[in-house]
């Protein structure tokens, strides 16, 4: 799997982070270097906004997409940044509002932004927490408020970069410090807790150092401005979303499943992993550890088999300690033979994907060199017939990313897209599926990357007289972060029950894709990022893992057609014979109301709502005149289900 890569050599950063200039008709503020945040703006009349931005690190290998939306959540401005678009510019027009605008420059982001607007617009920062949000110069200076009566907390992370905080409340009597200390584990971080005051205060926040930067608040509003009478809370209107189903079938969904460990399942955690209800399975095959323990695996592959029903997988070969490279020789044909022989033996139905590399873009010295490997092994594989009956499948390339390159110097000539044409150009008649790892679409407005990534995987290997691709589509590992990298505020909390909820409907909306795993299932030592929480004597559910059950609760496997006006609401319509389930995700905190257009509502239809507590709870529905409608709440996942007459 993908782990950030050191940036090599040293970024000269000229001029301040917040910039503000006066000029004699009027004044221009700048905000320099983001990389990961929204600006909230507040114009007091007509205004533009300039976005600039230039590459800093392998932006040449990635697209990128910034979003405007207004006050009631819709999109009303967007630019699609492309990989050749290193250097570039795009003007947004604020019409004056009651509301703020949001502009999201999503992470992880390859380039270096500017936003340039009038000191008219009242402008705030939300950065991320944990990720690093700008490159900072030297003196970069902010200001925050503190309510009255709140327990603010100002947190940080060191990035290698700034290195603390000088912090100083406008009204006197507190000048404090934070120094960053350099943590071994990414998810831990620095806090400095700020005294509760009887009135609402202004903080100003110096960083000292530059480079790369983490800074947020707990307690109150994340947000920051260049000039204190900026600072206020933000203004929202409720939102409104519509959408119409249609009649037509587009495909089928694909199965939900997650990356299961290379051991059987403790008994003590069955309930938690039956809850999951997964549908598929991404394993490893570790052959120097087949070669020591030939029995090793067939009694894990046939517990996750028969006990929990998993009937497709994908298994990645790999050696122990999930070493990538491997060679065509007579140990990888030894394991390889001896898991094919396995699959045989377990005689298990359903159909078995191999992978023969773990992102082969990431980790090989260079395409040629995967290509002669993969020559080899995958003539032997498909040569074994025995093997092709028993469900076996070949799966390539398994790559780091699909649209966008793997996080390595050279990713310009290694993103997954090219290196899977590459290979079906050639191979194409010993692969049965595509198969990508996909990491590192933090946002959850940059879900949609992966309903892009399906679509242009479909257009690589086209589709059959019933509109089927030609080739399965597999996403066996996909989680919020690669590697260890992850933010404890993503994958402990709520925002990855949402985050998952927007990733399956998005991947799954044209009916194309086949499998979708979570990776992993639960955590260990090195990836705090499972859906499962191991607690020694057995597992404990954690958010993500309740969006997952409920979600299985309402997934059906026919895709129906769905339009829908929102930015903010993702939603995915399915059908199973008689019965039928619209799934949905309020991604924003604003709430909103829905209405659905194109079913006949029937007595029986039933809502259900998975809250940001991680409830489950029956909610009201309105029904008249063939249109069904209900105030959805923020942050939170719906669920509406009927049954055919």
């Amino acid at each position: 799997m993908s782990k950030n890569r050191k940036l090599s050599g040293f970024i000269l950063i000229v001029g301040a982070f917040f910039v503000f200039v006066s000029a004699s008709e009027g004044a221009e503020m700048k905000w320099e270097r983001i990389r990961d945040g929204s600006l909230h703006l507040l114009p007091k009349h007509a205004a533009s906004v300039r976005l600039s931005w230039k590459a800093v690190w392998q932006a040449d290998a990635n697209r990128e997409r910034i979003y405007l939306v207004d006050g009631a959540g819709r999109l009303r401005n967007e630019r699609d940044i492309h990989p050749e678009e290193t250097r570039g510019e795009h003007v947004f027009t604020l019409p004056p509002g009651k509301a703020d605008y949001r502009l999201g420059i999503p992470g992880y982001s390859f380039r270096a932004y500017r936003v340039t607007h009038d000191d008219a617009v009242a402008a705030q920062f939300e950065p991320a927490k944990v990720h690093f949000s700008i490159d900072a110069p030297q003196n970069v200076e902010l200001y925050f408020r503190v309510a009255a009566g709140a327990k603010a907390v100002l947190n940080g992370k060191h990035h290698g970069g700034v290195g603390a905080f000088r912090v100083t409340r406008l009204s006197g009597a507190n000048a404090l410090r934070l120094d960053l200390q350099k943590h071994a584990q990414y998810p831990r971080f620095d806090r400095l807790p700020l005294p509760v005051s009887g009135r609402d205060e202004i903080w100003r926040l110096n960083l000292e150092g530059s480079g790369k930067a983490a800074f947020w608040l707990d307690g109150v509003e994340n947000l920051f401005a260049q000039k204190p009478e900026h600072l206020r809370p933000l203004a929202r209107l409720p939102g409104r979303v519509a959408l119409t189903l249609r009649e037509d079938t587009l495909g089928t969904t694909p199965r939900l499943g997650g990356g299961l460990p290379y051991a059987p399942w403790p008994e003590s955690g069955f309930s938690a992993l039956d809850a999951l209800g997964l549908q598929a399975a991404g394993f490893y095959s570790f052959i120097d550890v087949r070669a020591r323990q030939p029995e090793r695996e067939i009694g894990f592959r046939r517990q996750y088999n028969q006990r929990f029903g998993i009937g497709l997988d994908l298994t990645l070969l790999a050696k122990s300690g999930r070493r990538s490279i491997l060679a065509a020789d007579q140990e990888t044909l030894a394991g390889v033979e001896g898991w094919l022989s396995d699959v045989i033996r377990l005689d298990s139905g359903g159909l078995h994907y191999l992978a023969l590399a773990d992102e082969p873009n990431l980790n090989y010295p260079d395409y040629d060199s995967f290509e002669k490997y993969f020559e080899v092994i995958s003539r032997h594989v498909r040569a074994n017939s025995a093997a092709r009956a028993a469900g076996v499948r070949i799966a390539a390339p398994a790559s780091s990313r699909f649209g966008g390159g793997p996080f390595r110097e050279d990713a310009r000539g290694r993103r997954g897209l090219a290196w899977t044409e590459k290979l079906l150009q050639r191979h194409g008649d010993v692969i049965d599926a595509i198969v990508w790892h996909e990491w590192m679409a933090r946002d959850l407005f940059a879900a949609r990357r992966y309903r892009d990534d399906v679509r242009a995987a479909a257009r690589l290997v086209g589709l059959d007289e019933k509109g089927r691709p030609r080739k399965a589509l597999l996403i066996n590992q996909t989680n919020i972060s690669s590697g260890s990298g992850v933010s404890p505020y993503q994958q402990e909390t709520h925002f990855a029950a949402l985050w998952w909820a927007a990733v399956a409907i998005n991947a799954s909306g044209d009916g194309l894709l086949d499998m979708l795993n979570w990776f992993p299932v639960a955590d260990d030592a090195d990836h705090p990022k499972g859906m499962l929480r191991d607690q020694g004597a057995g597992f404990t559910m954690k958010p993500v893992a309740f969006a997952q059950q409920f979600m299985r609760r309402h997934w059906l496997p026919w895709v129906r057609r769905l339009e829908n006006d929102a930015f903010e609401v993702d939603a995915l319509a399915m059908r199973d014979g008689k019965r039928h389930s619209l799934l949905g995700v309020n991604k924003s905190v604003r709430a909103q109301q829905v209405s659905v257009a194109g079913i006949v509502c029937r007595p029986g239809a039933k809502l259900e709502f998975l809250a940001p507590d991680s409830r489950m709870y029956k909610a009201q529905l309105d029904c008249k005149n063939d249109q069904v409608r209900f105030d959805l709440p923020g942050e939170t996942l719906f669920a509406l289900a009927w049954e055919d007459a």
